[in-house]
């Protein structure tokens, strides 16, 4: 995957806002911490032989900080922790605490939220709010052992619902809860799954498979689309439209006209990129301006000659590469079109 530089069109400032040229304002920062996982779901990578990156590679925690404090500036204001599995993070803890120590040019602090699959929540959680984390997202696909063990080849849904009930007895709002929808996997599922989301005070939302898996084996066939998700969850609730969406990545949906609701998030077949205003940054310093780009933004050569007398040019270089990668975002990700290309990353590797 190619690696681009700044580019002299690109306007740079720090502290100027983040706009492509489709006028999108980014205001999101997905940072993968990790492309560890404690579980191997089949429709993300390989159960063996997986190649994970360098651990020299990884960013450190002050590097991570870094970076984030110029996108805060320049208007970042929401900073999501993804992996792989966040959790695996050994520092975990304190990278919350300094992402939620940075505040943007108004002053207010950043949103500081995260994507787990939820194992060692219970564990870590009271520290982890301790330290400023405001929101949650777990993953859970299934709600059946045998098919959890077989879908993440791994014998841990015990470990997940233990996670999902803590975070349900946290002052964490809104909870939510992820699942792939997949067909004759877990598409019989999708009421249960529900009903247990509004049990634990949480928003299902379902997700569309995509073409990210690491083994490059996606099959349109067996993904379950928005329209099959709520149709099958029509015949139990009646679904109302929720206006004012924005950026958000899930469109919602009341059940029986409120309050709780259902999300989907329909990347395939009914994309939302002309709202998107995130960015991704991987383990291994690498920006993305979108989960399917062909390109990278190397930031790790400018991080790791951050010495002091260089530091004002090192923050200025990263921020050339935010406007050069924003600037380089196009206006969708063409999954439906014939000549659309599957990243050479896995999602483990990108972050979600």
């Amino acid at each position: 995957m190619p690696a681009a530089a700044a580019t002299a069109d690109a306007p740079a400032g720090i502290g100027a806002p983040l706009v492509d040229t489709h006028g999108r304002v980014h205001r999101d920062l997905r940072i993968s911490l990790t492309d560890r996982c404690s579980l191997r779901c089949t429709y993300c990578m390989p159960e063996q032989g997986n190649e994970w990156l360098a651990k020299t590679s990884i960013l450190t925690l002050d590097e991570i900080e870094r970076v984030a404090r110029v996108a805060a500036a320049d208007g970042i204001s929401t900073f999501r922790l993804t992996g792989g599995e966040p959790l695996l993070r050994t520092d975990i803890v304190e990278v919350v605490r300094r992402l939620a120590a940075i505040t943007g040019p108004d002053g207010r602090p950043a949103d500081i939220a995260m994507t787990t699959n939820g194992i060692r929540l219970r564990e870590l959680l009271p520290a982890l709010v301790d330290a400023g984390l405001n929101r949650l997202n777990i993953s859970i696909d299934t709600l059946r052992r045998d098919r959890f063990h077989e879908l993440t080849r791994r014998d841990r849904l015990e470990d997940v619902l233990d996670g999902i009930a803590a975070a349900a007895a946290s002052p964490l709002r809104p909870l939510k809860l992820n699942a792939v929808a997949m067909r004759g996997v877990n598409d019989d599922e999708l009421v249960d799954l529900v009903e247990f989301a509004v049990a634990h005070d949480a928003q299902m939302r379902f997700i569309e498979q995509m073409p990210l898996d690491a083994g490059h084996t996606w099959d349109r066939s067996r993904m379950v689309t928005q329209d099959e998700i709520l149709q099958t969850l029509g015949r139990r609730w009646t679904l109302s439209p929720v206006p004012g969406r924005g950026g958000a990545p899930a469109a919602r949906w009341t059940l029986d006209g409120g309050p709780r609701t259902v999300g989907v998030i329909a990347s395939v077949t009914a994309p939302f990129c002309g709202d998107c205003d995130r960015l991704r940054l991987t383990a291994d310093g690498q920006l993305r301006n979108c989960l399917f780009s062909t390109t990278e933004y190397d930031l790790l050569p400018a991080l790791r000659q951050a010495q002091a007398p260089a530091a004002e040019r090192v923050d200025a270089t990263i921020d050339g590469m935010l406007r050069a990668c924003v600037h380089g975002k196009l206006p969708g990700h063409a999954i439906n079109d014939p000549s659309f290309l599957q990243p050479a990353r896995g999602m483990n590797a990108i972050g979600g």
